[in-house]
């Protein structure tokens, strides 16, 4: 369960991959930005009144939304030039004949042959047709379990009909156990499915087009292909249905329900779940399984039972060939992308190739790719300036539950205990990740990626059973993001989020602390925040507070969310600060951290002015450009359905609004926007 600094949505996804883009090129270094940028601020607007425009107004004048773009943001564009570096590196280890180790042979293999956009064209769907095949020689629905566990390690994810994996077991975070998880949705959530305003609808409809135009491209005549996707759509919203809401996934109590081996049978009778695990090549039954939602797998069992062998069908191979149309020829890539991208997200233009190579390699030889970045780019003096701060911080959140007088002296000895055990993750792991059991073939990319699917998929089934590795990342070093795992304890910092402009060794420690440190801070208050502290110091799903305590808690959470809930999105769409709260706790408490921190960091040191502000100031200044971002109206649209954080302005001043040190710091008057009366701000740590 690991809750991100930024949305899932800003990271790179296949589905906007292809086409050309002349204007950017491969680096040889990381370019340079400070972490406190002059040049991006608007300084005729009142900080008081808008902090968010006062230090990014200028950013986002400058900063236009690439055309192949939903969103755009300062992480956005250090991740664009983190791809940029990495696609000189990868340049070079895909050329013929050069000196390679065995790794760096298969990382440039891997990406030369997606780049090989020719012989991606040639091939067609030959590589996909014996796997088509397959769906197309099922004679009865005894055999299904089988074929569905084949399709889902080639198809790498949850979208044929429901995820297995391995996960930790929410009552004993030692154990890793099975997991089967609801998806098999092809939109983004279920509202898409039953909601009926007009903008729903009209997406709907276009939904239903876009998987008639992949029949076609599968050799469908255009009637078959309207029938399909009217049996697609059918199936779908019936298992939307069953599926919980996003806030109610936030939930972990409502996604933890064990079972043995006789209750998964239970729950879908006509399933063959021994042969499907036999499969996926795993023991044919395991004692101990968490069905997420017990629901959504009997409705599942129940539309199985009644859909024809012609219907399931069609539904694998809707299923299967989306997961893997971008890595098809470009008609499945243009298709993809023309709903994916432009339809939903309102993206006008499709990525360049490389940028979907250098994504792919990320996903399927992440920490192959990751030991070329931490070699060129992460330096011990710089892990060992953010283990410091990340030292700091815990300390002040230390001092932090000391001083809460509304939590009893009982729950403060656990909340001193979880905070204890946080294991801290900076840079990258200690140990790295084996790809000797992937086979990365030259010039054969579709086969390349579902051999990786599959790969990833079988790393992650044998973990069934078996001790708990808590050394293992869930990021590359290169990724420019971070997380906290609630059931590992951990916070999670790759070197890509340590590089300038979010970590700058060359400016004064003002900014550094009021962005990093507020990131560092924002992942530390994860694990206090209304889900992370429904877990104990060892991961486990526990109930460590006293009753009063719990209630003086949402007391004060409540308060963030009544505030969240009144500002808008897009359009007339308001924040569902249900879905939002964890980020807008931690946004919060991660900042007010970084602010006493920083302040116990400079005593006894010389604190000066620069760029005409106060060091104070530069510290909220620098907290405000971490999330300096534009969207286009549809992605917003999209976020404020599925996405757990609020839109950018609101993540800045909706912090800052509640602390009294942002009010000194800019002296903001009374009546100012980002001013409240005295006792009315939201505080929980």
């Amino acid at each position: 369960m690991k809750r991100l600094l930024l949305p899932a949505l800003l990271a790179a996804t296949l589905a906007h991959a292809a086409g050309p883009n002349a204007a950017e090129g491969p680096l040889d270094a990381l370019p340079y930005t400070p972490s406190l940028d002059v040049t991006a601020m608007d300084r005729s607007v009142d900080p008081c009144d808008d902090l968010y425009r006062y230090a990014c107004g200028a950013w986002t004048k400058t900063n236009p939304i690439p055309a192949d773009q939903s969103r755009w943001s300062v992480y956005a564009k250090m991740a664009n030039e983190n791809q940029r570096y990495l696609w000189g590196v990868l340049n070079k280890l895909g050329q013929p004949g050069a000196e390679r180790t065995a790794a760096q042979a298969k990382l440039g293999d891997y990406f030369a042959a997606c780049m090989d956009e020719s012989a991606v064209q040639a091939a067609g769907l030959k590589g996909l047709q014996p796997t088509l095949d397959r769906i197309a020689a099922l004679k009865d629905k005894k055999a299904l379990p089988a074929l569905l566990a084949e399709l889902q390690l080639a198809a790498g994810n949850d979208r044929l009909f429901f995820g297995f994996s391995a996960g930790q077991d929410f009552a004993d975070a030692t154990r890793q156990i099975a997991f089967a998880s609801a998806g098999g949705l092809g939109l983004p959530d279920r509202d898409y499915y039953l909601k009926r305003d007009d903008k729903t609808l009209k997406i709907r409809t276009a939904y239903e087009a876009h998987v008639a135009r992949i029949f076609e491209l599968l050799g469908d005549t255009p009637e078959a292909a309207k029938a399909g996707a009217r049996s697609v759509l059918a199936t779908e919203t019936v298992l939307a249905k069953a599926s919980l809401s996003k806030v109610d996934k936030r939930d972990p109590y409502k996604t933890f329900h064990v079972v043995d081996a006789r209750g998964l049978k239970a729950l879908m009778p006509g399933f063959d779940w021994a042969s499907y695990q036999a499969a996926l090549g795993t023991a044919p039954w395991h004692a101990r399984y968490n069905v997420t939602e017990p629901t959504f797998f009997k409705a599942l069992g129940a539309r199985l039972n009644t859909m024809s062998l012609a219907d399931l069908k069609t539904y694998l191979r809707w299923q299967l060939a989306s997961s893997l149309s971008p890595a098809l020829d470009n008609g499945f890539v243009q298709a993809n992308f023309d709903f994916y991208g432009q339809t939903l997200h309102g993206t006008p233009q499709l990525k360049p190739r490389w940028k979907r190579c250098v994504q792919l390699v990320d996903v399927q030889l992440g920490e192959a790719l990751g030991q070329e970045f931490i070699a060129r780019n992460f330096t011990p003096d710089l892990k060992a300036a953010a283990v410091q701060m990340t030292d700091e911080i815990e300390v002040a959140m230390g001092r932090s539950i000391d001083s809460l007088a509304w939590m009893s002296a009982e729950t403060k000895a656990r909340a001193h205990a979880k905070l204890k055990a946080i294991v801290n993750k900076v840079g990258y792991p200690e140990r790295w990740r084996d790809y000797s059991a992937f086979a990365v073939q030259p010039g054969d990319f579709l086969g390349n990626v579902m051999r990786g699917n599959a790969f990833e998929a079988k790393r992650r089934l044998a973990k069934i059973g078996q001790p708990l590795d808590r050394g293992e990342w869930g990021m590359t070093p290169q990724t420019v993001n971070a997380y906290y795992d609630a059931q590992m304890n951990d916070i999670n910092f790759p070197a890509g989020v340590l590089q300038a402009p979010l970590y700058d060794a060359a400016l004064d420690e003002a900014p550094n602390y009021g962005n990093t440190g507020g990131t560092i801070g924002h992942e530390l208050t994860h694990g206090f925040d209304d889900e992370g502290r429904q877990f104990d110091a060892q991961g486990n799903l526990k109930n460590w507070w006293t009753k009063k305590d719990g209630k003086e808690f949402e007391k004060r959470a409540a308060c963030v969310a009544d505030q969240y809930a009144t500002y808008t999105v897009v359009d007339d769409i308001k924040i569902n600060s249900k879905l939002t709260l964890g980020e807008d706790l931690a946004d919060l408490g991660g900042l007010v951290l970084a602010w006493e921190a920083w302040k116990v960091h400079m005593t006894g040191k010389t604190l000066e002015n620069r760029d005409g502000l106060t060091p104070e100031q530069r510290f909220f200044v620098g907290f405000a450009q971490w999330d300096c971002a534009d969207a286009r109206p549809e992605a917003l649209r999209v976020q404020a359905k599925v996405d757990p954080h609020s839109p950018a302005r609101w993540r800045i001043n909706g912090v800052v609004v509640n602390m009294p040190e942002f009010e000194k710091a800019f002296a903001c008057k009374p009546g100012a926007k980002l001013v409240k009366p005295a006792g009315q701000h939201c505080k929980v740590w």
